[in-house]
């Protein structure tokens, strides 16, 4: 296979999956301290947005990145409210975080910017480089264009796969954490207070998919459109699924829907052998009938945090 066919699909592979695996391990903080958190693709959207408007009209990135986190952080504080705080049903309140994303970002890019609902674009000092532009011409389109040719917030999701496993299974408040997702009861026995861990938590899950949303702007995309993350908070959540609500396993079964998105893109126009071009619907469905076989088959096989979905209710 050509070397510059191989180094382009690896090098979108990675850029595709940067954002699902963001958003993957803001729901696996959540769902291990026993969350659950449908909301992902709200708040992916809503610090894309933030992200958006904010690179637009201070032209900084790190406001930006700033602006998508403290919205997002925000958006789970209010998760923890309604179902920490006052033991409401995390599925529904997850869907309230969705609509309301979904609804706002239009109707705030209507009333600040007047253009449909988008941002203005983000100028290139706003946007993410790559950290080594001319790694492709000096060391190839197969190392140079696929592993060393992307931004900071590539590697940044990269490292963090090792930092969640390291600090969910290798601190002392990743272990509390977890059995709050297991055993609520005892960890309030033990004198750590269950609310503060879930808080804590969701903390973690609003920073990374503060990030997660504005990677879309200010990597992929150029400003904020409506609807623009189409999806990939419930495909993150199914990864996150396949994955077993281990940090490893999220990680792969990100990195395989990234691919077939990249395949996708590739094939768009291409006739194959004995069946002709294919329909570029079907290609842009893959990723999502994917999500659904993959949860079809393995929502039922994974076993999820034994207190995931259930408020914890302190007994006197």
């Amino acid at each position: 296979m050509d070397e510059v066919l191989v180094g382009t699909v690896l090098a979108s592979t990675l850029r595709v999956a940067t954002p699902l695996l963001l958003c993957a391990l803001a729901g696996l903080c959540s769902e291990r301290a026993g969350v659950i958190d449908i909301g992902l693709e709200g708040k992916m959207l809503f610090a894309a947005f933030a992200a958006g408007a904010a690179g637009a009209a201070w032209g900084s990135t790190a406001l930006a990145l700033a602006a998508a986190c403290a919205v997002t952080v925000t958006l789970s504080g209010l998760h923890g409210l309604a179902c920490v705080s006052h033991r409401g049903d995390q599925v529904v309140s997850g869907v309230a975080v969705n609509l309301i994303a979904a609804g706002l970002t239009v109707v705030l890019g209507i009333a600040w910017f007047g253009e449909g609902g988008q941002t203005p674009p983000v100028g290139d000092a706003v946007r993410l480089q790559p950290l080594w532009p001319g790694a492709s011409e000096a060391l190839g389109p197969l190392f140079g264009g696929a592993l060393l040719g992307h931004d900071v917030l590539v590697y940044a999701a990269l490292a963090l796969v090792p930092a969640v496993w390291w600090l969910l299974y290798r601190t002392r408040f990743g272990m509390r954490l977890r059995a709050v997702g297991e055993k609520a009861q005892m960890v309030d026995a033990a004198g750590v207070s269950v609310p503060r861990l879930r808080y804590a938590a969701l903390t973690l899950n609003g920073l990374l998919c503060g990030l997660a949303g504005s990677y879309l702007v200010l990597a992929q995309n150029a400003s904020f459109v409506p609807h623009m993350t189409a999806g990939r908070g419930f495909m993150a959540l199914a990864a996150m699924i396949f994955g077993k609500w281990h940090p490893v396993g999220a990680f792969w079964a990100c990195l395989l829907f990234g691919f077939l998105d990249a395949v996708a893109i590739r094939l768009q126009g291409v006739a194959l052998p004995g069946i002709g071009e294919v329909p570029v619907a079907a290609i842009q469905a893959l990723p999502y009938v994917l999500t659904v076989v993959l949860l079809a088959g393995f929502i039922g096989r994974a076993v999820a945090p034994a207190e995931l979905g259930r408020p914890y209710v302190k007994e006197h």
